[in-house]
């Protein structure tokens, strides 16, 4: 009976039915949109430093994990890797920001292949002059490029000469060189990837370049791909709770208005329900019934909602952001949806509980 009610209740008033279902849904959006976008990018960038090939990352001494802004390593060290034990190859990367959470790349190609295999072009090829540049299938369709086209970056114009798959290093990258100059870091490297003779030496080697070099953070790839996580990243993790707490805010406010507004407009029907023997628990169940059942669709919404801001991000900004849909939170978004909405609509039960059923049913 009290279902039925509580089904016709939300029946009767659709448009503020399906305006408090969308609130929760964009709520629950928000959320899973955000901690999709921070898992999304991060393993965006361990699966591009998986693709590398290399089995060990050197980066230059103060550099931070996310963004390797500081070319402070001696270019000379890298003779000195190659000399180690069990060190087949080493090359050097440059890694200048250019603005929000994109960088440029500089690498010597011929380094690079050695360790890595090459880029696999879907057009074009390697670099023929000091003003070519190699851009990923990802950062060429969100740019609209072509092999030829002219990319002004760094205050300098680039020659497009290859459109490479995307998941290896980096979107945009140009010759070490050109990048060294136009940055003022002539000789100098932000990180090193070593390949070594044989994967199984990665722990001994590593071992002992941090004995030889203490002040160069120094890892396997294993373990630099494990730390692409949020609880690694300064003020992620802070800065995600911010949002589920606005959303919280949100969802409390939507809900409190929603129910309360309804509450007045159902004063009479209330009092109507009294008179009838409904006791103030059984008018609280009613309206909890009605909020949960709104939190609840509203998730479902924004659980949908998130494969079209996934496909919205897909299609206008592929290389610079990379949504996860997240499976893990969805319980989470849930029930936070549903805490907030419950408390939102505790006000409105409780004044609609205390009602008194002769004011009510006088209630114009």
């Amino acid at each position: 009976m009290i279902n039925k009610l509580v089904a016709e209740n939300l029946k009767h008033r659709p448009v503020r039915t399906l305006l408090s279902v969308l609130a929760v849904g964009v709520e629950v959006t928000m959320m899973l949109t955000l901690v999709g976008l921070s898992e999304g990018m991060l393993e965006d960038s361990a699966r591009r430093a998986r693709g590398v090939g290399a089995d060990v990352l050197v980066r230059a001494p103060g550099t931070s994990l996310i963004g390797l802004s500081s070319a402070s390593m001696n270019e000379k060290l890298l003779g000195f890797f190659e000399q180690q034990p069990h060190v087949r190859y080493a090359t050097g990367t440059v890694v200048y920001p250019i603005g929000g959470v994109n960088t440029i790349t500089g690498i010597d190609l011929e380094e690079f292949n050695r360790i890595s295999g090459g880029f696999r072009y879907q057009q074009g090829g390697q670099f023929r002059t000091p003003d070519d540049m190699i851009v990923d299938e990802f950062y060429a369709r969100q740019n609209k490029l072509t092999v030829g086209s002219t990319v002004r970056l760094l205050d300098r114009n680039w020659r497009v000469c290859g459109i490479s798959e995307p998941g290896k290093l980096a979107r945009i990258v140009i010759p070490r060189r050109t990048l060294q100059y136009l940055t003022s870091t002539t000789g100098k490297l932000s990180s090193v990837f070593l390949k070594l003779d044989n994967p199984a030496n990665t722990d001994k080697t590593v071992a002992a370049l941090k004995q030889r070099l203490p002040d160069y953070p120094i890892y396997s790839m294993e373990e630099l791909t494990s730390l692409y996580s949020v609880n690694n990243v300064p003020g992620l993790k802070a800065f995600i709770g911010v949002i589920i707490g606005l959303s919280i805010v949100v969802g409390f406010l939507v809900v409190f208005l929603s129910m309360y507004t309804a509450v007045l407009e159902r004063t009479r029907e209330i009092g109507i329900l009294k008179a009838l023997g409904a006791s103030p628990a059984y008018v609280l169940n009613m309206i909890f019934r009605e909020t949960a059942l709104l939190a609840l669709v509203g998730s479902v919404l924004g659980i949908l909602l998130t494969y079209g801001s996934r496909w919205v991000i897909e299609t206008m900004v592929p290389a610079s952001l990379i949504q996860k849909i997240v499976p893990g939170w969805w319980p989470i978004a849930a029930a936070i949806a549903v805490l907030g909405a419950i408390l939102g609509a505790m006000y409105p039960a409780w004044k609609a509980a205390r009602q008194d059923a002769i004011e009510a049913l006088a209630y114009e």
